[in-house]
């Protein structure tokens, strides 16, 4: 570590860490295809620049673009009030009139145990403790195919925040969906028991547009190098501070490190664009990429946001063995999960075979907290969390950039069955993500 330690103790000091992130998060919104993005991902290029990174450029891609309009949801018997909404990405206009069915957390048995055809289907952003992670796609995918109207996706954590997600990776969804608030969700349901009738009405559309994402390189030519991401762009509905810019803060503080490092073979580093409407541009990146050439990818996604970095293996023993030893050698805790999961941007590099890292951080809360809401913003960042994080990111990548570090590819009937023992099948095929040669 001699010979970045130097850049490392800078870290600690670093303003320019949270200057970024006041100038990202300041964009407002940052949906990916929107002009917004478009800034912002200048203002990554510019960062990469400013941080050492060669070959600095930005990559275009096309884009199914959602835009969001008007949303209404009221209430019209037994009684008749308005309630707060929001339109899900990807969600098609339309009007609906349906009666309210309550049908709990959403998971599938939840749904099949009662009827939804022709009616508008209540269900809780949170999943039951104990049991598989059940995603918002599956839910509403399972509604939309038992029939349902209409979905409403209640947030678990009070404070009238409603809650935002993608409906599905970058197509028109089925049917309209809308997020509301924990408190508007208690009145659903108790309405859903009283034959409860409600109006939607959403104003959205989903229209050709552009996003791009933004390259660059440290270390020496190799035909092998170390592959590090991040996603800049995030919902409209707020400032994206934790998610992902922390994340992207976090990837320029470990690019301005490594920059300075001596390393043995190259590290390649890729801001994407639409992650939130459906990791459109770690797909593209993946299109254009030898998987033989990336020894490793390291996601940095919910890095920087809470005190614990969390290294999340996706089944790699050897990638989840760095991160325990990097863990005992600074003397700084990294929970370790080999679990897979496939919403994230290693997701398309995952399912070629490649070793993977994906940073993150807990709360120790279930869920997102503020993510995805209105209060994701900047205020709720501890930018020491970033520049730790970032160093730590830093050594992490270093170490995996070593030569003599060994890190095998993954094994596909081996990551196959840790999906399914994950319970991930249902999910997955849902959502459109299940490979076709595991079937």
């Amino acid at each position: 570590m001699d010979d970045i330690a130097d850049a490392v103790g800078r870290a600690w000091l670093d303003d320019r860490p949270w200057a970024f992130l006041t100038d990202l998060t300041a964009i407002g919104n940052r949906m990916g295809g929107s002009e917004g993005e478009a800034r912002a991902a200048r203002l990554v290029a510019d960062a990469f620049e400013d941080a050492g990174l060669r070959r600095v450029r930005q990559q275009s891609f096309e884009v199914n673009e959602w835009r969001r309009g008007r949303t209404e949801l009221e209430l019209v018997a037994p009684d008749r009030r308005e309630f707060e909404a929001i339109a899900l990405p990807y969600c098609p206009a339309g009007d609906v009139r349906g009666e309210l069915v309550d049908v709990g957390y959403g998971t599938p048995a939840e749904i099949d145990e009662v009827d939804v055809e022709g009616k508008v289907a209540v269900a809780s952003t949170t999943t039951p403790s104990g049991g598989r992670f059940v995603h918002r796609m599956e839910k509403y995918g399972y509604a939309a195919e038992a029939g349902a109207e209409a979905f409403a996706f209640v947030n678990h954590v009070p404070g009238q925040l409603p809650p935002t997600g993608s409906l599905t990776f970058g197509e028109e969804a089925s049917i309209p969906a809308v997020g509301v608030s924990k408190e508007t969700g208690a009145w659903l349901s108790e309405y859903a028991g009283e034959d409860g009738v409600v109006e939607l009405t959403v104003e959205a559309e989903t229209v050709p547009g552009e996003s791009r994402n933004v390259l660059g390189a440290v270390g020496p030519d190799t035909d092998e190098a170390v592959l590090v991401l991040a996603h800049y762009d995030a919902h409209d509905i707020a400032e994206g501070a934790l998610d992902n810019g922390c994340g992207i803060a976090t990837l320029l503080v470990a690019a301005r490190i490594l920059a300075e490092a001596d390393l043995d073979i190259g590290v390649r580093f890729g801001a994407v664009g639409c992650e939130e409407t459906g990791l459109l541009g770690s797909e593209h990146l993946a299109s254009m990429t030898d998987f033989d050439s990336v020894k490793a990818v390291v996601n940095v996604d919910g890095a920087g946001r809470f005190r614990n970095l969390v290294a999340m293996s996706h089944t790699s023993a050897a990638t989840a063995d760095v991160a325990r030893r990097m863990s005992r050698a600074t003397r700084h805790p990294i929970e370790v999960r080999e679990e897979p999961h496939p919403f994230s941007d290693q997701w398309p590099f995952v399912r070629a075979g490649v070793p993977a890292l994906q940073l993150h951080s807990d709360s120790g809360e279930r869920g997102r907290g503020w993510g995805h809401t209105h209060a994701d913003t900047r205020d709720k960042v501890d930018d020491r969390n970033v520049r730790e994080h970032g160093a730590l990111a830093a050594l992490l990548v270093r170490e995996l950039a070593e030569e003599s570090v060994e890190i095998p590819a993954l094994d596909e009937y081996e990551l196959e069955e840790a999906f399914r023992e994950a319970e991930f099948e249902p999910g997955m095929k849902a959502a459109g993500l299940w490979p076709e040669d595991w079937d």
